[in-house]
């Protein structure tokens, strides 16, 4: 149910890097044309949310004075003329704003594109839905898009316990190939309720590991979510001739014979060109819509930290994601 649009609205803006977020009150959005109005229910907050903060994420393009938030889930207060694909009432879930001078979700209302939504997943509340985009966006497009993951395919995740790597397990089995992951041994029982083998990255080095679950031969797939030296560790990993490494974090400088001895290939992940050059936004709203499938088919969880935050308290809600201290996707509850 739709309610009357107000005027001005309360608005989490960040005026200076380093600083803490202001609550303002500021004008309504009003649309331009292929947008929709949102009331935010649920601002799902990433760790580049809390790098955009400080002032250490140039690559977000970020201009200030912003409104931050990436993820986010709401209900549909009206579209621009034209726009058939959503109406008032609908309830919709994206990645849709907080970089390159997109105003995000950590505000009342926000006019989004509406190549970037999809709606939201029937099964889950909007905190949960809130919790997917990014993170699903990422796994997504590393797995399908570039890796092309096939059934029976040995495909191995590093850090199958973090955020985009605990949704790029459930994709890869959804996907019907054979999964491990890589994380720390208290991290094991997460990693195997998700249906992949974990492996303990801190007791087996790469030749061990490979050996036991590939007989030496590599893995088809490896998707790499951590960087630094585990993408040196992917490259050693993968399968000879047909082993595809693929990177969310691959922004170091890396030696690349490894990969090439094996004659096999890497791909680049990087999930915020839709919002940054306005290409291939349709490409995310399409995804989204595959998150809520497999959602709504019971293929797809989301971890969620239990700590509730208002918009208020939108500065602890990032303190806890920047200090590392949050177990699952920290959501911050918008609408009351």
């Amino acid at each position: 149910m739709t309610h009357a649009i107000p005027a001005t609205m309360q608005a989490a803006v960040l005026t200076r890097f380093g600083a803490a977020l202001d609550i303002i009150d500021i004008e309504t959005p009003s649309l331009r044309p292929g947008q929709v109005l949102v009331r935010i229910a649920a601002s799902g907050v990433n760790p580049l949310d809390t790098k955009i903060q400080a002032g250490n994420a140039a690559h977000a393009q970020t201009r200030l004075p912003a409104i931050l938030g990436m993820d986010m889930a709401g209900v549909v207060e009206s579209v621009a003329p034209g726009e058939t694909r959503f109406s008032p009432g609908d309830e919709v879930f994206g990645m849709s704003g907080g970089i390159g001078g997109v105003p995000g979700s950590l505000a009342q209302f926000a006019a989004f594109d509406a190549d970037l939504l999809a709606h939201k997943p029937r099964t889950v509340s909007m905190r949960e839905a809130a919790a997917l985009p990014l993170i699903f966006i990422t796994a997504w497009e590393g797995l399908v898009d570039r890796a092309h993951v096939q059934p029976g395919q040995k495909v191995l995740i590093h850090g199958g316990a973090g955020g985009v790597g605990h949704v790029a397990v459930q994709i890869a089995v959804a996907l019907g190939a054979e999964v491990y992951a890589t994380g720390s041994a208290d991290q094991k029982t997460v990693i195997e309720s998700l249906g992949a083998t974990a492996i303990d990255y801190r007791a087996q080095e790469v030749e061990q590991y490979v050996q036991q679950h590939t007989g030496g031969e590599g893995f088809d797939v490896i998707y790499d979510t951590v960087g630094g030296a585990t993408l040196d560790a992917s490259f050693a990993a993968a399968r000879r001739y047909l082993g595809h490494v693929v990177s969310c974090l691959g922004w170091g400088v890396h030696k690349l014979a490894p990969l090439s001895f094996r004659a096999a290939s890497y791909s680049g992940v990087f999930t915020l060109l839709p919002l940054l050059t306005g290409q291939e936004r349709a490409r995310h709203g399409r995804i989204m819509a595959e998150a809520a499938r497999m959602v709504d088919a019971g293929q797809l969880r989301v971890l969620t930290d239990t700590h509730h935050f208002t918009l208020e308290q939108v500065n602890q809600a990032h303190a806890l994601v920047s200090e590392a201290q949050a177990r699952g996707k920290v959501v911050i509850d918008i609408a009351r």
